[in-house]
């Protein structure tokens, strides 16, 4: 297999750092970018003795900055962005500042330096509140409803753009909901497992939002970051493509496998009562399908459990408190 110079923005985190694992066990020289904004130096401890690995603090949103480190990189992964619903509705400016302007900017800096290929992270809240009978292909009809949902949804057809005007060969990744070791210990709205292990560590109960039977295409990391590196390594260009297993589970599965009692919050509005991705598309062009079973990786988040031990327990107060803010943002209160 030919060695590559890559560039990975974001790197440092939870989705980014799994794929610097990947990318170095096919012996690349990586180049990580990351602001560590949302990032943790600890995800990559574990290489840091290694020399195929350069780690840069820079902020995507600084062309000058970056630019020069595009020099000779052959591959591209474009995974720094900020995520989460609610706080991209109380601060829109700043995730147009990181997920659009910062994205143009990581493009313009491929464009120049030549870049051969570049893999874009998408998200499935393009698709907003899908149909729950049926899976969701990449032909549905897409329903920003949230600024994060738009900001990476327009950094997507920027992408894209960029890909058609200036022949730059791009993959585009729509990912569904990914958890695994090293995943966000932070945040209400989003992140489950981190609530959820830092609740558990802390001998508290899993605080659960409706009645828990709310499905979720959870998709482990490892088989994301394999999706990542076999877009990569293809042929095909100028394509998305959903990430996720087709198996939704229930959150009341997940809380069972974790094994601990659970309290009951209120919904929230505008989440959707079940993501499921079909992924048929993925399956036939790039011959990627997921590995691992959902019993199988939280088995493994299990034995990763330690990483959660300094997270913030969320008590069901602090979440009652979140939710309002929820409904106060959404105008529902």
């Amino acid at each position: 297999m030919q060695r590559n110079k890559v560039l990975v923005t974001g790197g440092a985190g939870f989705i980014g750092s799994h794929v610097v694992d990947r990318l170095l066990q096919d012996h690349h020289q990586i180049t990580v970018i990351d602001n560590f904004s949302t990032g943790r130096q600890a995800n990559l401890n574990h290489l840091k003795s290694n020399p195929n690995l350069t780690i840069i603090e820079a902020d995507i949103r600084d062309l000058a900055s970056i630019a020069p480190h595009f020099q000779n990189i052959d591959m591209v992964f474009h995974l720094a962005a900020l995520a989460d619903i609610v706080p991209s509705i109380v601060n829109p400016t700043e995730y147009y500042s990181a997920n659009v302007m910062g994205s143009m900017n990581v493009l313009e800096a491929s464009r120049q330096a030549g870049v051969k290929r570049f893999v874009y992270t998408a998200s499935s809240s393009c698709y907003g509140i899908p149909d729950e009978t049926v899976a969701t292909k990449e032909t549905q009809s897409i329903d920003t409803q949230y600024p994060y949902a738009l900001t990476k949804y327009i950094g997507e057809e920027t992408a894209f753009h960029w890909a058609n005007i200036y022949d730059l060969p791009l993959v585009s990744l729509r990912l569904f909901n990914v958890y695994g070791p090293r995943s966000r210990t932070s945040g209400t709205y989003g992140a489950v497992f981190g609530v959820f292990l830092a609740q558990k560590l802390s001998n508290k109960p899993f605080t659960v939002v409706g009645d828990g039977e709310q499905t979720r295409d959870f998709i482990f990391v490892t088989d994301v970051a394999n999706a990542f590196v076999t877009a990569a390594y293809s042929e095909v260009t100028n394509e998305a493509f959903n990430v996720g297993t087709g198996k939704p589970q229930s959150v009341n599965k997940l809380v069972s496998l974790l094994g601990g009692e659970k309290i009951h919050i209120p919904k929230r509005p505008g989440e959707p009562d079940c993501t499921w991705a079909d992924i048929t598309k993925i399956k036939n062009q790039l011959s990627w399908a997921p590995q691992v079973s959902f019993e199988e990786g939280v088995g493994e988040i299990l034995k990763n459990i330690d990483y959660w031990k300094d997270a913030p327990v969320w008590t069901p107060e602090a979440i009652g408190e979140a939710t309002e803010d929820w409904f106060k943002y959404l105008g529902k209160s």
